[in-house]
């Protein structure tokens, strides 16, 4: 099992593999329960947001990663990605500029973190 920095660093190498931009990773710890990280990522197409989405859980599911749920596929506008204590969204820039994630939680860091080596 991952720790939540490890789980972090795996979710960002698969988001730029199929080309993300603007990866932000907020530590939300002190602010929910429920999640530590939050990830937040821009597609250019409809057709990338869902093939970012496959490529977080496939990696992660290859790393013995459970996923505990994928919504919002149909649109492709914006896709969630559960994995427990790391949340991720994967948008489209109109939608992510006008829900601004970011700001909502501005409060805690905004940080992206540098790549380091993965556990294999």
């Amino acid at each position: 099992m991952l720790t939540t920095e490890e789980k972090t660093l795996a979710v960002v190498a698969a988001l730029e593999d199929i080309k993300a931009t603007d990866i932000t990773v907020i530590d939300t710890s002190k602010l929910s329960s429920l999640f530590d990280r939050m990830i937040i990522a821009s597609a250019t197409s409809t057709r990338q947001t869902k093939a970012l989405a496959d490529n977080v859980v496939v990696k992660l599911k290859e790393m013995g990663e459970d996923v505990y749920g994928r919504e919002g596929e149909e649109s492709g506008e914006w896709v969630l990605v559960d994995l427990g204590e790391v949340l991720v969204h994967i948008m489209q820039p109109a939608t992510r500029a006008y829900y601004n994630l970011e700001e909502l939680w501005s409060r805690a860091q905004a940080a992206r973190p540098k790549l380091a080596q993965l556990p294999e």
